[in-house]
Parts: structure tokens; sequence; C-alpha cells
């Protein structure tokens, strides 16, 4: 099946189940419809699909690979209700839409992304009869550290306290591979981890297949910044370079950083040499990435 058709139908699959598991949860209506405003407004779910990709490849059930894919996706989505506040970015546009902070205001817009936060690690640690209790427990504790102080959250805090001033290129890849690369490379292991797979000769090449493509999505956003438009990239146009934030191209130049786009391109599909074909939707994944126009 063609890339588009497989990422469409895991798109469908988890927005079911996200729908599924946040019906009937809170007291407060308002703080609901601003966690449902935050995940469902059309992104491209390419965490969860990575999961369900990973899952495949290795062999898994899809019905073990939905919670975690659920739960990456609370993260992610999270994660940007918070970057868009005032406190972060101050973005007032979320793929072509009002931020969650606009829509409604900042106290629910905090509050429903702690809520989605949390529900994260509940829905992961829910049993599942099929799946050991130690590659729940893995799950955990792959999605907390990529989310946390070890992983997101630092890439993020380094990052706002760095605009202004010049990084190497050592910081900021190691900036990136927090702050971006971080889930993508997490959502790699839970896919891995949700087919029983939790080490060996697949499962490391699975993870630098996620390192390669988690520093290359970042590389692509920065070029998009400076070279995409607001309609289509769905947020303003250039508000990193407005912010003065270190941003591969800042830092490269234009060519540069597209040469670094390729190389990191290339290492995604070096570290897929130990598969054959069954890995093509992977191949096809790292080729997207790199050539997306949002």
């Amino acid at each position: 099946m063609a890339l588009n058709s497989l990422l469409q139908q895991y798109c469908l699959r988890v927005e079911s189940a996200l729908d599924t598991r946040l019906q009937h949860r809170s007291i407060e209506p308002r703080l609901q419809e601003a966690m449902r405003y935050a995940l469902f407004n059309g992104g491209k779910r390419i965490r969860p699909g990575l999961i369900y990709l990973c899952n495949q490849l290795l062999g898994g059930q899809l019905s073990l690979a939905d919670a975690p894919a659920c739960a990456m996706e609370a993260v992610h989505s999270y994660s940007l209700v918070h970057d868009d506040l005032p406190a972060m970015d101050d973005d007032d546009l979320r793929r072509g839409k009002p931020t969650c902070h606009i829509a409604f205001d900042e106290a629910c817009a905090i509050l429903a992304g702690d809520a989605l936060q949390c529900s994260a690690f509940e829905w992961l640690a829910q049993p599942q009869a099929e799946l050991q209790p130690r590659l729940q427990l893995r799950m955990l504790a792959v999605l907390a550290r990529a989310a946390g102080d070890r992983g997101m959250v630092a890439g993020q805090a380094f990052d706002l306290a760095h605009v202004d001033q010049s990084l190497t290129l050592e910081q900021l890849q190691q900036m990136h591979r927090h702050k971006t690369g971080a889930l993508l490379t997490a959502s790699v292991e839970l896919g891995a981890l949700s087919a029983g797979v939790d080490s060996g000769e697949r499962y490391e090449a699975l993870r630098r297949f996620g390192d390669a493509i988690g520093l290359a999505f970042q590389v692509q956003d920065d070029i998009l910044d400076i070279e995409g438009d607001t309609a289509t990239l769905g947020k303003p146009q250039g508000s990193d370079l407005a912010q003065n934030k270190p941003t591969f191209p800042a830092l490269l130049g234009m060519s540069g950083a597209r040469e670094k786009l390729q190389q990191l391109h290339s290492q995604a599909i070096e570290a897929l040499t130990l598969f054959d074909s069954e890995a093509d939707p992977l191949r096809a994944l790292a080729d997207y990435i790199v050539k997306r126009d949002h």
C-alpha cells in the first residue's frame, strides 16, 4: 500500500481511538472542548503513523499499538498548546486555526495541555492482556524520558534560553535532537515495543532511523520557516526569523541546511539496510519528511 494511503488509514485509526478515550471524562465541559480542540486540529499524525508502521514491520498487532499511538499524540498535542502560549513562542495560528489559548484562554489552554499530558500516561498504563507488563513499563519509561527534561522539555528550555545567541552546530543539533527528535525516536521505539521487540539489531536499526528523521524533520521545518508561506504552513511564516531563533539556515546558510537535510536522509535510508522491501513505507516516510511543504 502507498505511504499516503497507509498514513491516512493510521490517522483515522488513531483519531477513532482518541475519540473513544476522550468521551465523558471531565466535570468541566470547557476543559474537554479545549483538549479536543488541541487534539483534533488537522495534524499529520506522523508520530502515531511511525508507531503503527514499526509495529507492522516487526510483525505486531495493530491493536497493541493503539494505546502508545494515542499517548504519543496526546503528548505531542499538549506540547504544541504550551509552545504557542505567550510565555513561550506566542503564536496566534496553529495549522491554520487560532491557537488553543486564542480560541479559549490562557488558563484553559494550560490546563488542557496538563490534562493531555496526564492522559497519555494513563492510556499507556492501562493493562493489555496480550502485552507483557515489562514491555508496558518500558513504554512508559521511553515516553517519559522523551517528553521530559532528558528530551523534549530540555530542548524547549534550551531553545528559549538561547534566543538572540549564537550556537555551534553541535549545540543546535543537540537542542533539536531533544526538542523535536526525541518524540520521533520514541515513536519508533514504542512501535517496536508494541510488537514485542525491545532489543537487538532490528531495534537499534530503527532507533538510528528515528534519530536521523527526527533531526531531518527539524531542518526541513527551519527551511520552510523561510521559504514556506503562512497559508500552506498553517502558522506564521518567518516566525523563527522574526524572533531571531537559532536555526540551521541561520547557522549554515540555506545551501548548507539543504546539504545537512540530504545527509540525514541518507543516514535514515542506510539505517534500514537490515530490512528488505517490508521497510519501504519507512523509506517513503523519510522521503516525505525531507520533501514536505508544511
